[in-house]
């Protein structure tokens, strides 16, 4: 090779080095972890669905509130609550026809028996084949029936949409109605204070998030006699000796939260008159509620600022969505600061926590905190921690797909599908198989989706909606309590720009053609890499 030849092949090398290559080999490798991350979720969660499956009743075809000593009972806030909806999720994303045949099913068998006052549920007995209680407990019934709203149909709703579930939570929230049209009636049903406040803060979150959906004014009426209550009549929680921060306590500051949003919007004279005693009651609990790592105790009295209860709230997040919505609508930027505190010391001392003992529950609500803050606020070090701690919890799962072996199993696969969804933001090939991998990642700009599979692959990537918009209408997405995060979504009115390995791919898109989603085929060991890099109407990704 003379000197001139060489010099040329010099040149071509670092030609060749230095020229940029179409995609960030990165981003690829961090979407190709995430997929797995994300696949790890979904076979769990469709595991779950399975293992729970094979427990049902021989007659109705309902599962037990757990199987140990409720195997006897379906029981409307836990079996169909905590666990049932969940299942119909997972199969929803990743099972069509388990989702139109069983578990539909399921839903009808459930509404035809359990039906006690008009469509109010009761609990049902297997071995009776009817009621486990000859007497009507109407405290069970309004208790029941409000978990199985909020606890399972709302988040199935906001993530679903239309639906035979979406029409069962609306008939029985409008039956509901009868029997809570003053807040003080609860009293007669109820002895414990507990129940009365954790129904009234299920209602809240519910008639909020109703009320945008719907536009009917009803809804917003019955909010607001609940509101009134705690913020300008009998009830202020920050006179009480006790309040209960964690699971289920929780639900009324996010519940007033919400409704203070949502008045924010619709009703700003209200709203003002709320402000006060709602910053009196969230003040006090900064105040008096947390330990030094800025995390919240289980249980204080307001009164005296005593804590009742050391233990750390597993739900942190449930009561920090409320401080963060309030932030989002007055600009209060202490709230704000409140929360970022409270992600300062889980690396340091909240690995491998007892959240709730050896519970798998315990982690399902702590995970999810992190991973809805995370959607607002995306601290390293707390994504850092949500993808250590998921594999803990993971590891509590069975081999047969039971995790516990109780209602709460659900819990799993609602923060496992979260998880799942966060790491191919928002984003799910249908059909889904276990062997075809979907992974996501991102950067200032640029979003890369790569899909990997065993076998051949054909089938449809779909991308998510603005489902704040789409299904509830609502004004902002604010966080909340079991909402399923949007991370990239095809706005409506949208035009995008994609750039693909297969060239046939490439091209610009419309938001309604992502939505339905972009026919792809996937060869055996094919990465199959599309790149969103430019949303045409100038909105953000």
């Amino acid at each position: 090779m003379n000197k001139l030849s060489g010099f040329i092949f010099l040149i071509t090398i670092l030609a060749a080095c230095t020229q940029p290559s179409e995609f960030d080999s990165d981003l690829v490798n961090k979407a190709l972890e995430n997929g797995k991350q994300a696949n790890e979720g979904f076979i769990r969660s469709l595991d779950f669905v399975n293992g729970w499956l094979s427990k049902t009743d021989s007659i109705t075809g309902l599962i037990p509130t757990n199987l140990t000593n409720k195997t006897d009972v379906w029981e409307a806030h836990n079996s169909a609550a905590d666990n049932y909806a969940f299942m119909v999720l997972t199969a929803f994303i990743l099972d069509k026809a388990l989702y139109r045949g069983t578990l539909l099913d399921m839903l009808n068998t459930e509404q035809r028996l359990t039906s006690r006052v008009e469509s109010l549920p009761d609990t049902w007995s297997f071995s009776k084949q009817n009621f486990a209680s000859n007497e009507l407990k109407m405290g069970d019934v309004i208790f029941g029936t409000s978990e199985y709203i909020k606890d399972g149909l709302i988040p199935l709703n906001e993530y679903i949409g239309k639906s035979p579930w979406q029409d069962r939570m609306m008939e029985m929230l409008d039956d509901l109605a009868a029997y809570m049209r003053e807040v003080k009636d609860l009293e007669k049903y109820f002895e414990r204070t507990a129940s009365i406040e954790e129904v009234n803060g299920e209602m809240l979150q519910t008639l909020s998030r109703v009320y945008w959906m719907t536009g009917d004014q009803k809804y917003l009426e019955w909010a607001i006699r609940i509101g009134d209550y705690y913020l300008l009549g009998d009830r202020d929680l920050t006179q009480t000796d006790y309040l209960r921060i964690r699971d289920h306590g929780c639900e009324i500051i996010g519940g007033l939260s919400e409704l203070y949003v949502t008045t924010h919007f619709a009703n700003p004279q209200k709203k003002e008159a709320y402000k006060l005693p709602l910053y009196a009651l969230l003040d006090r609990v900064l105040e008096v509620g947390r330990n030094e790592d800025g995390l919240f105790y289980n249980a204080i009295n307001p009164k005296t600022g005593e804590i009742t209860d050391f233990n750390i709230v597993d739900n942190w997040g449930y009561v920090f969505d409320a401080y963060y919505s309030v932030y989002l609508v007055d600009g209060k930027e202490e709230y704000r600061e409140a929360v970022l505190n409270g992600f300062q010391k889980l690396n340091e001392k909240y690995r491998d926590y007892a959240w709730e003992g050896t519970s798998h529950d315990g982690y399902a609500d702590a995970l999810e905190s992190g991973i809805n803050l995370y959607n607002r606020e995306p601290v390293p070090e707390l994504k850092n921690w949500i993808d250590s701690e998921m594999q803990v919890m993971f590891n509590m799962q069975q081999d047969n797909g039971i995790i516990g072996g109780w209602h709460g199993d659900g819990n799993f696969a609602r923060t496992a599908i979260m998880y799942s969804l966060w790491k191919s933001r928002g984003a799910i090939l249908q059909p889904w198989r276990k062997d075809v991998i979907l992974g996501a990642e991102q950067n200032d700009g640029q979003i890369y989706f790569v899909i990997t599979a065993e076998k051949d692959w054909t089938g449809k990537l779909v991308f998510d909606t603005q489902r704040y918009k789409t299904i509830l209408n609502l004004p902002i997405d604010y966080p909340r309590i079991n909402q399923f995060p949007e991370w990239f979504t095809a706005k409506e009115g949208g035009n995008y720009t994609l750039t693909s390995s297969q060239k046939d791919l490439t091209g610009t898109y419309t938001a309604n053609r992502l939505q339905q989603g972009i026919p792809v085929k996937v060869t055996a060991d094919e990465q199959l890499i599309i790149v969103i890099t430019k949303l045409t109407n100038r909105s953000k990704l």
